[in-house]
């Protein structure tokens, strides 16, 4: 019995030892195959030099201990000399400057606090390999951008090269609950344990910072927008304070959540009016505390006045006076307030598209400078696919952030496969006319366009306790694109799409070709499957599981009806003059291209318009039939998918390669119920059969309206 028991202890620790399962991310550094690059990279890592000792020069070389392990099988060597068998140099630019050039120095300079220049240096007959940042913090960037190099065989020690990032704060807002509940979080409870903190620190947490750090990702948001204000207590500023003291060195800032409500819930005052002055001073002292643990906390993010938030209107203030009384605090800190312009009452009657324009255009210039307006990619609530919000170029004196989730609400949760960087990069290079012709939502972001110096692009983290951090592997693909296109949105998802893939499997021809094209269709097949034209807002209620076309009931935009208006005569929701209006909320140009359903582009076209069932569209196809194809043609598109990946058996591990295999599995099953589900739904208003080209749809209207899923993740359970 006994040799039995350590002969099973045994298997399970070499298990351990070799499976991959997911929680090496993109930063698992398998072993270098090519015999050229090992060479290199062998020779490199036999003499490090840094110039100067700092944390982040500490976490610089954990880093290359753990890459030169994995990769090479060794140690990195340490010097302590300069000039002795170094290899590569690592430093500032000022503590480089007696090696580097005038220009290159200049140079180097004009990339910013965050940037980095490395490739070789010639000096006094040898030359090294250098990685040079204008603070320690670049270095680590210009490091992990190193070994990506090495990670996706692109390496070359001949080559130069210096990189900035286009946005000043790129974040990740974790939406999650004290109580470790994740709101549309789909990947298992929130890593943050502030039960024993700040006395235990979990390693996943420093895994959590090299991760962030190795995507340039420089500030979190910890707690969920729908804020608890103990947060902001003593008890958890502690707590807090440990977080950020990890954090530090990998050049991540935190930021917490405050509840506008908070002077009364935890301050003892009778009101939060922002211009009380009672109500002032304790923000002001609430805020001096915390930079009294964190010296470099980030500032706070704040959702106010949304889905019965509480907010500056209880007092009938509008957001610019509720935001600038916590931005005053924490400005003598330089610190940030980030106010989400998510917003809708139900007393306003309006398209719900319309409401943040509403609210904010007026206010235009009446925000303080360190304030900066987080807008949701598209007006109503990241929908599978939205055109961009029409706060993008409306406001010109305020400071605009954007929000995307990378979290899948709306697009399958942790079930499906689906790539969201073509989506961001859609929204990103989107044209705004406004405030030039050639403006767009990334040009307004990143300041070009704007002129703004403080910028910020938010993702709301799809971060949790599972093993391999995102529910579903390819959920990690997400984060990472997410801190791709955060520090450069001129990457195209297709790049990012294959530096993933290359640190994630590999660089085997087939295995690198068949993920991409996964990837990379990913997105659109969804779109297909749920919400194709423009249709929005048809999910299930709630959980926001699995088709719902036909939820009503309680608030109008909270229902599906609202949104697809389908009737007798048509489907869509107008939203052009003789509508809502809210395409006038846009630049003429849009408003003049957009107004005409013949020449929207049709991914847009039931977003703005109600069209009757029988609109041609420009396949010489009928509306009716046009839906019917794309519905199918996503459930089409999954089974490829599916397909595919099965192919891939001999070259994936077996334990990755069957969690996907399962999964997609899973999100063929559910693109069917989404096609047979909406089809059958809408068919009792089209009257009409199914284009003769497509499956058929299955099943009974009946029984897909009778499902409930009270287990469904993302929210706190109510049964």
């Amino acid at each position: 019995m006994k040799t039995l028991l350590c002969s099973f202890i045994c298997c399970l620790l070499f298990f351990d030892a070799n499976a991959k399962d997911g929680y090496g991310l993109w930063l698992d550094y398998s072993p270098v195959e090519n015999p050229q690059l090992k060479t290199q990279i062998d020779q490199l890592f036999s003499g490090f030099f840094f110039f100067g000792e700092s944390p982040t020069y500490d976490v610089i070389r954990k880093e290359l201990d753990i890459a030169g392990q994995k990769m090479l099988g060794k140690t990195p060597i340490y010097s302590k000399e300069r000039l002795a068998q170094t290899k590569v140099w690592l430093g500032t630019r000022e503590q480089l400057s007696q090696v580097l050039g005038l220009q290159q120095q200049a140079d180097i300079r004009e990339l910013g606090e965050d940037g980095f220049w490395m490739g070789p240096i010639d000096f006094q007959g040898k030359t090294y390999f250098t990685i040079v940042g204008n603070r320690p913090i670049g270095v680590l960037y210009g490091v992990f951008d190193w070994l990506k190099t090495i990670q996706t065989g692109a390496f070359d020690p001949r080559l130069q090269k210096s990189d900035s990032p286009k946005v000043t704060l790129r974040m990740l807002n974790h939406w999650d609950n004290l109580d470790r509940t994740v709101e549309r979080g789909y990947a298992g409870f929130s890593i943050w344990d502030w039960h024993r903190l700040p006395g235990y620190i979990d390693p996943r947490y420093i895994d959590y910072a090299r991760a962030n750090a190795s995507i340039g990702i420089n500030a979190v948001s910890l707690t969920n927008v729908n804020a608890n204000a103990r947060i902001l207590t003593t008890d958890f500023m502690k707590k807090a304070k440990v977080l950020a003291d990890i954090f530090r060195p990998y050049g991540i800032k935190v930021f917490l959540t405050a509840r506008f409500s908070a002077p009364i819930e935890i301050g003892g005052l009778k009101t939060a009016d922002p211009l009380d002055p009672e109500v002032i001073t304790f923000w002001k002292n609430k805020t001096d505390e915390m930079y009294s643990f964190i010296p470099d906390f980030g500032g706070y993010l704040v959702k106010a006045n949304s889905e019965g938030q509480p907010g500056p209107h209880e007092y009938q203030r509008n957001h610019a006076e509720g935001a600038n009384v916590l931005a005053d605090a924490l400005a003598p800190h330089g610190g940030i307030l980030i106010w989400r312009a998510f917003v809708y009452s139900h007393e306003l009657d309006e398209d719900r598209h319309k409401h943040a324009n509403l609210e904010f255009e007026p206010l235009d210039g009446k925000f303080r400078e360190n304030v900066i307006i987080q807008v949701k990619n598209g007006a109503i609530d990241f929908m599978p696919r939205e055109p961009f919000h029409p706060l993008f170029g409306a406001v010109k004196s305020t400071n605009l952030g954007i929000e995307f989730q990378i979290t899948q609400e709306y697009l399958g949760q942790a079930t499906q496969l689906v790539f969201l960087a073509p989506m961001w990069e859609e929204v990103l290079h989107s044209k705004t006319y406004r405030p030039t012709p050639a403006s767009t939502v990334a040009g307004i972001i990143d300041g070009s366009d704007s002129g703004k110096k403080l910028t910020l692009m938010a993702g709301v983290s799809n971060i949790g306790t599972d093993r391999n951090w995102t529910g579903h592997l390819f959920g990690q693909a997400n984060w990472y694109a997410f801190g791709r296109q955060a520090w450069d949105h001129s990457l195209t998802s297709a790049q990012i799409a294959d530096e993933w893939t290359k640190m994630a499997f590999g660089q085997k021809p087939e295995v690198l070709s068949k993920i991409n094209q996964i990837l990379l269709g990913s997105h659109e097949a969804a779109v297909n499957y749920m919400m194709p034209l423009g249709l929005h807002h048809i999910m299930g209620w709630d959980h926001h599981y699995g088709p719902g076309p036909w939820v009503t009931g309680g608030r109008p935009d909270w229902t599906a009806l609202y949104y697809h208006q389908a009737d007798s005569m048509g489907i869509g929701f107008d939203r052009t003059a003789s509508g809502s209006d809210a395409l006038g909320q846009y630049a003429p140009e849009l408003v003049n291209a957009y107004a005409d359903p013949n020449q929207i582009p049709e991914k847009y076209l039931l977003w703005f318009h109600h069209l009757p069932w029988d609109f041609e569209l420009k396949s010489g196809k009928t509306l009716w039939e046009e839906i019917g194809l794309h519905y199918d043609q996503g459930v089409k598109t999954a089974r490829k998918m599916q397909e595919s990946w099965s192919s891939l058996e001999s070259e994936i591990d077996p334990e990755r390669f069957d969690h996907v295999r399962q999964l997609l599995a899973v999100q063929v099953s559910e693109a069917e119920w989404w096609r047979n589900s909406c089809l059958l739904y809408f068919q009792t208003f089209a009257k009409r059969p199914f284009p003769g080209e497509i499956e058929q749809p299955e099943g009974d209207l009946e029984y897909y309206k009778s499902l409930r899923f009270p287990t469904a993740p993302g929210i706190r359970p109510r049964w």
